[in-house]
């Protein structure tokens, strides 16, 4: 318990959205909310989650602790990425491109959240198609987790780091 506690303090949680949702039931409507969350250490862990519930707090709440639960682990190059990478996820397209130092997080909303929350200082992307901030977040993800340092690219082909530059 103490460790679990230990680590909600210092990680990084973003809310990304917030619903009004209805269930139509034979008495009329019955009204729920849904949330969208963010959390990271800042360090290459991102995770993201959903919650929905009567009250907007308990949402927040199991939304984050959803994130908690997913968290991954990404390869950064001081605080922007390797190379290219796009994501996809449904009619979301996100593409995502290292930066130099000092150009900053340029990318809207719900990529920003996630790449506050991962721990990236500069970036420039763009979310094409659908934005949607579930399937934005979601591609956005799915990119990330797809992408492998050029260490592990090396290691895969059987060649030195060196040679993979060129």
């Amino acid at each position: 318990m103490a460790r679990a506690e230990a680590f909600e303090q210092d990680e990084i949680q973003k809310l990304v959205n917030i619903r009004r949702v209805a269930k139509v039931v034979k008495g009329g409507r019955q009204f729920g909310f849904s949330a969208l969350a963010v959390v990271g250490d800042g360090d290459g862990k991102v995770g993201f989650g959903q919650g929905k519930a009567r009250e907007v707090p308990i949402a927040i709440q199991k939304a984050m602790e959803d994130a908690r639960k997913n968290m991954i682990s990404v390869d950064l190059d001081d605080g922007t990425l390797f190379y290219e990478i796009t994501g996809i996820h449904g009619a979301a397209r996100v593409y995502m491109q290292p930066a130099s130092e000092g150009t900053g997080i340029i990318a809207g909303g719900p990529m920003r959240a996630v790449f506050e929350a991962l721990g990236v200082r500069n970036i420039l992307a763009k979310c094409i198609g659908t934005t949607n901030p579930i399937n934005v977040v979601t591609a956005t993800i799915n990119g990330l987790v797809n992408a492998e340092s050029p260490a592990k690219i090396a290691a895969k082909r059987g060649i030195s780091l060196e040679q993979l530059r060129g």
